[in-house]
């Protein structure tokens, strides 16, 4: 294996150790496992023991508890004596932050004990610190001494260990060495892989977790190629942190884990929503199963295979690929969306309210939204009405050639019908290209050409990557507009998977505009999922973020209340990122990308921060809400909305 995947051409998936975690094993050639995690305290053993069950019913394999103390730790006992009681086998995994004697006492009853290097022995101050490498090795000595009886308990007792490296909880002595970044999260977990293996300890699951999906898959992917160069090869838990809730949660989450799932890595997936956690896991089983049809389904593909070593990108580091901007489309334009709307009512222009233009009969004029898609494809189709000047409208090619008026109206042409072609749009020519077409020969495409690259590879991201690194070998600076068709997917189906294909692409730079095309699924739908996959790879920003934590035993307010009043107060805020956490753990090192934080610090107290400054300590939560709106106003960012 070279770097950090099998293959970049065909699906092959990174084989790991087998860990044993209670009677349900992971890594080797087990399946892909699915986990959540429990919201409820606790302390109350009834209740949650009754949302495992649930959890379980829905798909979960593994369910994580809270164990932010002692007392919570042995209270895990009551729990897995009474889920055993009731007939569940499923394993239990401790989640532990901070506190070294929780997590020793629940290795005594647990399955499975999940340790942050960052926090477990390690100190976050948020400070600037030097590190000499006399204090530096003194530190990882101390750790050392700290780590090792969780180590020795674990091996007597045979329980596993998920060493969790979060992407915003990097110990004040990482950052000093390598700063905020994949590096870092890599550097502080193999410390402790190392200090475990030093124990002839091996029974460990590694994650990278972040809330930036560009960050959380390059990490995996050096945490990848530097265990494969010290001849690890340990089982991934994939997830993203705080990915929020509802389609937004769903597309990040798909964005960030189904691309890492594209190239054979993951063994264990937990999809972070805030929603109750028995919605987690048919999200998580519904990216899962497409990589086992995948593998039983292993198509040849009719492109060269790819070196790592010699692509002409940094998969470690994002770079958007440089093109020549057409119109707005390529250069410093942020990707566009395109949309088919060729079997809609084309007599009627209320139908583009759903692509983002709100049109008014008495003004007879159209609102544009901040989702207002940029191109929409008619096909053969001719309107009756006149479309939005901001809008192009793209026809088949021997219908655009018979419009009389041709006015920001341009031609789609396949391939080989453009060397054909006597006549072509000096503007804007869209030529459709297969992925597999490998006779394509660039220096026949003349200027003002825009590429809609489709694929029908049931590996259809690599084939389009392998596209993408053969124009950048050939030092062809064509924008590409990246086309999807899916057929026979539910509405939540078709999130994950368009998210994964094309999220994939956009998170390696690749791509400046995005089409998905499908039959029976709303324009309304398709148009939030293109843009929400642009917001999710940070490639276009239409909206406000809301980074937010899934609820769990630690939380001290109703998560998704918050998440939704914080919402209808601020989701006007385009660009804006504000972080809500329902506890300290998951506070300021959580939400490393936030602007502004809504951190619960105790029953009915919350702090608020500016990026990962305190600016006001326990505010009541009454009064929270008008406080984080005030501080966004004195920063001037703020934008009254006009009814």
């Amino acid at each position: 294996m070279e770097g950090y995947c099998n293959s970049l051409t065909n699906y092959s998936r990174f084989i790991t150790r087998e860990v044993q975690i209670g009677d349900v094993p992971m890594g080797g050639l087990n399946p892909i496992r699915i986990q959540s995690m429990t919201t409820t305290d606790t302390m109350d053993t009834i209740g949650t023991v009754e949302q495992t069950i649930r959890m379980v019913n829905s798909g979960c394999e593994y369910v994580r508890i809270t164990a932010p103390s002692m007392k919570e730790a042995e209270n895990l006992a009551n729990i897995k004596k009474e889920l055993r009681y009731r007939g569940y086998t499923v394993p239990l995994v401790a989640d532990i932050h901070f506190t070294p004697n929780a997590a020793e006492a629940a290795a005594r009853i647990v399955e499975k004990v999940r340790v942050n290097p960052g926090n477990y022995a390690d100190k976050k101050r948020f400070e600037n610190i030097e590190y000499t490498q006399t204090a530096y090795q003194a530190e990882l000595e101390r750790i050392y001494k700290k780590f090792t009886p969780l180590v020795k308990i674990c091996k007597e007792y045979g329980t596993a260990m998920r060493i969790g490296t979060n992407h915003g909880s990097l110990s004040d002595r990482i950052m000093s060495h390598y700063g905020d970044t994949p590096r870092g999260m890599v550097e502080s977990a193999m410390e402790f892989i190392r200090m475990c293996e030093d124990q002839n300890y091996y029974n460990l699951v590694i994650s990278m977790k972040a809330s930036n999906t560009q960050v959380m898959v390059q990490a995996y992917r050096l945490l990848v190629e530097t265990m494969v160069k010290e001849g690890m090869n340990y089982p991934l838990h994939l997830g993203v942190t705080e990915a929020g809730d509802g389609e937004d949660g769903r597309i990040k989450s798909a964005v960030g884990i189904g691309t890492l799932l594209e190239d054979g890595l993951g063994d264990t997936i937990r999809v972070s929503l805030t929603e109750d956690p028995e919605f987690e896991a048919p999200v998580a089983k519904a990216l899962a199963l497409r990589y086992e049809k995948r593998a039983a389904q292993q198509d040849k593909p009719d492109f060269s295979p790819l070196s790592i070593g010699s692509l002409p990108y940094n998969p470690y580091a994002y770079a958007r690929r440089q093109t020549l901007p057409i119109q707005h489309i390529g250069g410093h334009h942020h990707p566009v969306v395109m949309l088919d709307v060729s079997a809609e009512n084309l007599k009627d222009p209320y139908f583009l309210s759903a692509v983002g233009y709100n049109y008014s009969a008495g003004l007879d004029k159209y609102n544009m939204t901040d989702q207002a898609c940029d191109l929409v494809y008619l096909g053969d189709a001719l309107p009756s009405f006149s479309f939005p000047g901001n809008l192009k409208q793209v026809y088949n090619y021997q219908t655009w050639l018979g419009l009389k008026d041709k006015q920001n109206c341009h031609p789609l042409i396949s391939f080989a019908d453009y060397l054909g072609a006597e006549y072509t749009d000096n503007q804007m020519t869209l030529v459709a290209i297969n992925a597999a077409d490998a006779s394509v020969d660039f220096g026949l495409l003349k200027a003002g050409v825009v590429i809609v690259l489709e694929t029908n590879a049931l590996h259809g991201m690599a084939a389009q990557r392998s596209f993408f690194v053969a124009m950048m070998k050939a030092g062809v600076q064509i924008p590409v507009i990246i086309k999807r068709s899916y057929a026979g997917l539910s509405a939540d189906d078709l999130m994950l998977y368009a998210a994964t294909d094309l999220g994939a692409l956009f998170t390696d730079g690749m791509g400046d505009g995005v089409w998905i095309s499908t039959e029976g699924i709303g324009l309304s739908l398709l148009n939030s999922t293109s843009f929400g996959i642009l917001q999710a790879t940070r490639t276009r920003i239409s909206k406000t973020e809301y980074i937010s934590c899934p609820s769990c035993g630690r939380t001290l307010f109703d998560l998704q209340e918050t998440t939704q009043l914080i919402r209808s107060r601020t989701d006007h805020l385009k660009g804006i990122k504000i972080g809500i956490m329902g506890c300290i753990v998951n506070g300021p090192g959580e939400m490393a990308d936030a602007d502004y934080g809504y951190v619960g610090t105790g029953p009915d107290k919350i702090t608020l921060y500016r990026g990962k400054e305190v600016v006001k300590k326990n505010v009541n939560a009454a009064r929270a809400l008008d406080d984080l709106i005030e501080l966004i106003r004195e920063d001037g960012n703020w934008i009254e909305l006009v009814n």
